[in-house]
């Protein structure tokens, strides 16, 4: 089944609801309409309500069943206890009168709501830049119990073809622990994309066939990961055809029950994972659908700026998919 038509399915009807900080924008107005209009998720605006009226009314847009919420307007009631747990949360990190300015950025607002249960995920970054969405995340959400960082992957599709990449997108530099990580928390995301994770810690080594500082990094990696899940699936070091193409699979490393079979690649650090994504978008069709981010304790998402309406509704689609998963 198409990768969307399934994940549409596993949600519709779960009432998950999503919160979109940028609820001004047309295409996240667009987007949220569709959305309700699907019985897929149940959208929260954030702006002001006159504004998102207008932009609705220009596009001819139907916004009739959308709740929107305005953080500079809210009642004070609201307001206030967003202020407490926000000042609590952040443990004397931050006075009463900063969190109350803090507040006033909608990604705060939104990922208060998120924190509090009262959303199960966000959507955000149309029109704020990666870390105005990062930021209030770690701040406030924070990463899984045993989870030190966040990562970002890519769903790689083409036809029938299904594959994870990471880390494409956060983590510049990866040590060992960072890499083993990167490696548990991929495979959470293979299955709730309906991927049978096997997982592939990739370098320019196969089973020490070179030896280097780079190597014993990712072969240290694939010990702590098989630690840490071993009911996983994983192996390393791997160089790329030895993880991906069956016969170098078995002559590279006979007996890996992962190598030639790989479906989950988490690369070394960001330089290799950035280019490998760019290279099977752009040589090999894939479609690249990403970054997800891992490791938080709730769902939220980082879109691209030059997102179109079609990307909001993909990726609200996968964040509260992504609810289901931590459910």
């Amino acid at each position: 089944m198409e990768l969307f038509e399934s994940l549409k399915q596993k949600i519709s009807g779960q009432n998950k609801t999503i919160v979109f900080p940028e609820g001004e924008d047309v295409r996240i107005i667009g987007a949220a309409s569709r959305l309700a209009a699907d019985g897929l998720v149940k959208p929260i605006l954030l702006g002001d309500q006159d504004k998102i009226k207008q932009v609705a009314a220009e596009h001819q847009i139907d916004i009739s069943t959308l709740s929107i919420s305005n953080p500079l307007t809210a009642p004070e009631d609201e307001k206030q206890k967003l202020l407490d747990a926000l000042v609590a949360r952040r443990k004397g990190k931050n006075t009463p009168e900063q969190a109350a300015e803090m507040l006033k950025d909608p990604n705060y607002w939104g990922t208060m709501l998120v924190f509090l249960d009262e959303a199960d995920g966000m959507v955000s970054g149309a029109i704020h830049p990666t870390g105005d969405t990062v930021r209030p995340a770690l701040q406030i959400i924070k990463t899984k119990p045993g989870v030190k960082r966040i990562s970002g992957a890519f769903i790689m599709q083409k036809g029938d073809q299904r594959y994870v990449f990471a880390d494409c997108a956060i983590n510049i530099e990866l040590d060992a622990e960072g890499m083993a990580e990167v490696a548990v928390e991929s495979a959470h995301t293979a299955k709730v994309f309906d991927i049978d994770p096997k997982v592939a810690l990739l370098s320019f080594s196969t089973k020490g066939s070179a030896k280097s500082e780079m190597v014993t990094k990712v072969a240290d990696a694939t010990k702590l990961a098989q630690e840490a899940a071993p009911d996983l699936p994983i192996d390393g070091e791997l160089q790329f055809d030895a993880a991906f193409v069956s016969k170098v699979g078995e002559l590279k490393a006979p007996g890996s029950k992962v190598a030639g079979h790989a479906n989950v690649f988490v690369f070394p650090e960001l330089q290799s994972g950035n280019i490998g994504y760019k290279i099977a978008q752009r040589f090999g069709g894939f479609e690249a659908i990403g970054p997800i981010l891992q490791g938080l304790n709730k769902p939220v998402s980082d879109l691209s700026r030059g997102a179109n309406e079609e990307d909001v509704y993909k990726v609200a689609i996968i964040t509260a998919a992504q609810a289901l998963g931590i459910d």
